[in-house]
């Protein structure tokens, strides 16, 4: 079942949801899920660089370029784009939570997407939450810092046994900022010495 806001509102102040800075209830709570404001920091992809990524012999670091958006200028995402962006907000998500963003409807009437797969956050989370941004439009659109850009609803879970950064290979516990893709650092690609 997915929280509403007054459920959302009881595990603000149980301290099972914690964001930092903390939302403006009045703007940001909706009736089962909570806004996140974008941040000034993106990954620009770079497709000259590189003919092909392989995630086996390189980072995504090495094919996008962070760029930094001073506040009150738009960040421009042209037709056909993917970049990387990032929540204002930091989000603790308690062991008995699990996260779901969502674009706003307002975005994606426009032809933007905020997540092509990577929707769902873990129990015991913490981070930025890095967002996948596409504009599946045909016109340039204009971005803000500082604007509602996506949603998160929560559901609770049952008992989780090993929550995300806990004894586990979390590569983007505790992530700020649009953090590139980590798949290298998966068990598949772990090089033999």
């Amino acid at each position: 079942m997915i929280l509403s806001d007054t459920q959302i509102l009881e595990a603000l102040r149980a301290g099972d949801i914690r964001f930092h800075p903390e939302i403006c209830l009045e703007t940001q709570l909706q009736p089962a899920s909570v806004d996140l404001r974008l941040a000034c920091s993106f990954r620009v992809f770079n497709p000259t660089r590189y003919a092909v990524f392989d995630p086996f012999s390189m980072s995504l670091e090495e094919i996008t370029e962070l760029v930094e958006v001073k506040e009150g200028n738009p960040f421009i995402v042209h037709p056909g784009e993917f970049v990387l962006g990032c929540t204002v907000e930091y989000l603790w998500l308690s062991p008995k939570y699990v996260g779901r963003v969502e674009g706003r409807s307002s975005l994606g009437r426009i032809g933007i997407i905020i997540h092509s797969t990577a929707g769902y956050i873990d129990p015991g989370f913490e981070g930025t939450v890095t967002l996948e941004i596409s504009n599946v439009g045909k016109i340039p659109v204009a971005l803000y810092p500082g604007m509602r850009i996506c949603q998160v609803s929560f559901l609770e879970t049952g008992k989780v046994a090993r929550p995300y950064g806990v004894g586990r290979a979390s590569k983007y516990q505790g992530q700020k900022g649009p953090t590139p893709s980590r798949i290298s650092l998966d068990q598949e690609f772990k090089k033999e010495p």
